[in-house]
């Protein structure tokens, strides 16, 4: 199967079922590709072959590497296992989501405890998003008064972009949660639900120094990795496991023949849907070019976007890439609208 993984936020928050996110894998595939449904375990490049998990190995004239990256919820000691209990909850697994919402809904007060890792991760929007959707669904059923809601991120202000983290501080602000930036994940204890942060310098550096907080409700975002296979073959990637691609180009740096899309890259880019639709443009152009011998003419500008819910039918539409805001719209995308929720209900699910 195939989950839309945009709508996990909205499944959390009860907006959607997990089967509005999911299509059979089949469907999404062109009718005249070959579709191999096995894994890849290792990559050959200099053999211009891959092996798959059945042990045949296939060869290639251009790869396109796009597996992207892995959830690594083992990286926090104690977490693989508070997800099974109740308090611990996360939105990047459909099952996870569905806990989600049903923990929210019946959540009485006390403290609400958000977290984002010192890693790459997709959508980087998301760990607030739920946020504030918690927030949201809290004051409707009564309860917002006796709880408490705190977000710890390993960044150094709320969100990467200023104009849009501009706008999301006066949001959480007015929500009264309470920010503590340079903070990063490392245990869980699910027995005394206690959360334990490595406190990051301004490099993002573990200091040696921890601390602890006490928690009712805790919504993890896991640290994200590059998948094995990928990060096992130091012939493709930089010093961190990501593929090594020009920017610009999408190409191996190091094998002409090999692009790259998504997640998995060592570009600057947020780790968004919208990046790689954005990268398909620019593939579009440059994988018939390289069949043809041709000059690699697509460039990919970093553009990604990321949709974020402040409250259940509000968005803030932040397009952007690693020099700042690249928005697209004829809108002021840091103002929270309607319309943009219609945006990120409706049509990019539909899209």
């Amino acid at each position: 199967d195939h989950y839309y993984q945009g709508g996990f936020t909205l499944v959390a928050g009860g907006i959607k079922s997990v089967t509005s996110c999911v299509r059979p894998m089949q469907t999404l595939i062109h009718p005249n590709s070959v579709w191999i449904q096995k894994s890849i375990v290792e990559l050959y490049p200099k053999n211009n072959s891959v092996i798959l998990d059945d042990g045949s190995e296939i060869k290639y004239d251009i790869l396109i590497v796009a597996p992207g990256l892995q959830l690594r919820y083992d990286m926090v000691e104690g977490l693989p296992e508070a997800l099974k209990l109740k308090g611990v909850n996360s939105i990047y697994l459909p099952e996870l989501a569905q806990k989600t919402d049903q923990e929210l809904h019946s959540f009485k007060g006390g403290h609400a405890l958000f977290t984002f890792p010192n890693t790459p991760i997709k959508c980087a929007g998301a760990p607030q998003k739920i946020m504030y959707i918690s927030d949201d669904i809290f004051r409707q059923n009564g309860v917002r008064d006796k709880t408490k809601i705190t977000y710890c991120t390993s960044l150094g202000r709320v969100f990467g972009v200023k104009k849009y983290a501009d706008t999301l501080m006066k949001i959480v602000e007015s929500k009264d949660i309470e920010l503590n930036v340079r903070r990063n994940l490392i245990k869980v204890d699910a027995i005394t639900r206690t959360a334990t942060f490595e406190i990051l310098d301004e490099d993002a550096v573990p200091t040696g120094e921890t601390v602890s907080f006490k928690y009712d409700f805790l919504h993890a975002a896991p640290p994200c990795s590059p998948v094995k296979p990928l990060r096992d073959c130091h012939e493709l990637t930089d010093s961190k496991g990501w593929l090594d691609v020009n920017p610009d180009t999408l190409l191996s740096k190091k094998f002409d023949n090999i692009f790259g899309m998504g997640d998995c890259l060592n570009t600057s880019n947020a780790k968004t849907g919208a990046a790689i639709s954005s990268q398909m443009r620019a593939m579009s152009k440059n994988l018939p070019a390289l069949l043809h011998g041709k000059p690699l003419t697509g460039k990919y500008d970093g553009y990604a976007s990321c949709p974020l819910m402040v409250t259940m039918n509000k968005v803030v539409l932040a397009e952007f890439n690693s020099d700042g805001p690249l928005e697209t719209l004829p809108i002021n995308g840091a103002k929270p609208r309607y319309s943009s929720y219609l945006l990120k209900r409706y049509f990019l699910p539909f899209l």
